[in-house]
């Protein structure tokens, strides 16, 4: 049902009162895009406006019009138990559309759930794999240092060797301390040969 507000009239003269009235009209039927009756279903007219005759007597009357109350009344409760139906039925449209909301926005809610841990397990696994390799990274660098390094103790050792067996190999040349005074004037006299 649409429900339109309508203003509060202040008190004008009659020509003034016809032009707003025809204003508001116009305004009304202009600035809306469809006209809220037809969305309505209108009930029949009423069948008490316009049914009183005065009847010659005032019992008559009397009970004429305690029957029309009664119909009335009968009518209202009638139209009462119509609306409360009706608004039950709203209800409860209501409340099915917001339980369907509720079950949209909760499935909505587990699948960006279910995507955001499906990208953690992706990037903890693409984590994994990278720490994997900077590790296998690591472990092959420390190996090839460590050979490099094996490499150079050899070389070390083997020239610590080297120089050993020379000095051993010179030192069974040494020189008596009697022919000691020959070799050094020797070697003033003759610097080629050492």
């Amino acid at each position: 049902m649409a429900f339109r507000c309508r203003q509060v009239l202040r008190p004008c003269s009659p020509p003034t009162l016809l032009r707003h009235l025809l204003s508001q009209t116009l305004r009304s039927k202009s600035s809306s895009t469809t006209t809220p009756h037809h969305h309505h279903d209108f009930s029949s007219p009423s069948t008490f406006i316009g049914s009183w005759t005065t009847p010659s007597d005032p019992r008559e009357a009397e009970r004429r019009l305690w029957e029309l109350r009664r119909d009335y009344e009968k009518q209202v409760r009638e139209l009462r138990r119509e609306y409360f139906v009706e608004m039950e039925i709203q209800r409860e449209k209501k409340r099915r559309r917001d339980e369907a909301k509720r079950e949209a926005a909760r499935a909505a809610l587990e699948e960006r759930r279910a995507a955001k841990s499906a990208g953690v397990e992706a990037r903890a696994a693409e984590r994994l794999a990278l720490e994997e390799e900077l590790r296998k990274t690591l472990m092959s660098e420390r190996a090839k240092k460590l050979e490099y390094w094996r490499s150079k103790e050899q070389l070390r050792e083997q020239k610590k060797n080297e120089k050993k067996d020379l000095l051993q190999r010179q030192s069974s040349m040494w020189i008596d301390e009697n022919n000691m005074e020959k070799k050094i004037l020797e070697a003033l006299v003759d610097t080629i040969s050492l």
